[in-house]
């Protein structure tokens, strides 16, 4: 099947997905099992999604699978409608980023109120990674990882936590924020003298740190 064909195949899913949606309102369907009409609403939108991003339809799809994300939490799943979003957020990216943005925030708000942390801070990662290339807005790229970073310490996953925080120097940095990227470097670099396998990465994170001091101040780089 040809690209308009599968396109043709997806708008067919969505009318009897929307068919369904309404048929659940009606007063009878209220009596008799409005919400298996729903789930099985829920089934329609996603294929219909899947079809648009084999037609390459990123916005479609996108927008399909909001409306499944939106069902699942009518039915009160949670995690259907976070993973929906998420969905949603990955066919934008390739269309609407600042769509592809709202969609991963919603899946966030989701993960966060479930209480999947680590999650999350992988979806603000995304975020973050759409900022610096697509976007081009380093503050809110910042703004991200160090966001996804405090989900991570809070989780204990210091290595990922590390990750992020690194990107966040490198940016302040760039941004002439000095101070701030010393801060890190020096609280990276002592974390890693902890570890045998990191304590060879320390040199390099103190050496940034001694740069930035450096920009700072002649003194505070010797010191």
């Amino acid at each position: 099947m040809d690209q308009a064909g599968k396109e043709k195949e997806a708008l067919q899913l969505l009318a009897e997905a929307d068919k369904k949606v309404r048929g659940s309102q009606s007063f009878f369907a209220g009596l008799f099992g409005g919400s298996s009409r729903i789930e099985e609403a829920c089934d329609i939108y996603a294929r219909a999604a899947n079809m648009f991003k084999m037609a390459k339809n990123w916005s479609a799809a996108g927008n399909a699978f909001c409306q499944a994300a939106q069902l699942h939490l009518q039915l009160q799943s949670k995690h259907d409608a976070a993973t929906n979003f998420v969905d949603a957020g990955n066919a934008f990216k390739k269309a609407d980023p600042q769509e592809a943005i709202n969609c991963l925030i919603r899946a966030i708000e989701i993960y966060t109120d479930m209480g999947r942390f680590t999650i999350a801070a992988k979806h603000h990662i995304s975020i973050a990674e759409i900022y610096e290339t697509e976007l081009v807005d380093i503050e809110k790229a910042i703004a991200h990882y160090e966001q996804a970073a405090d989900y991570y310490k809070g989780e204990e996953s210091n290595s990922s936590a590390n990750k992020c925080l690194l990107k966040v120097a490198t940016y302040a940095a760039q941004l002439e924020q000095y101070q701030k990227a010393l801060e890190i470097y020096e609280q990276v670099g002592t974390s890693a003298m902890d570890s045998p396998l990191l304590k060879y990465s320390a040199k390099e994170y103190f050496f940034k740190a001694a740069l930035c001091h450096f920009c700072i101040d002649m003194l505070n780089a010797k010191v």
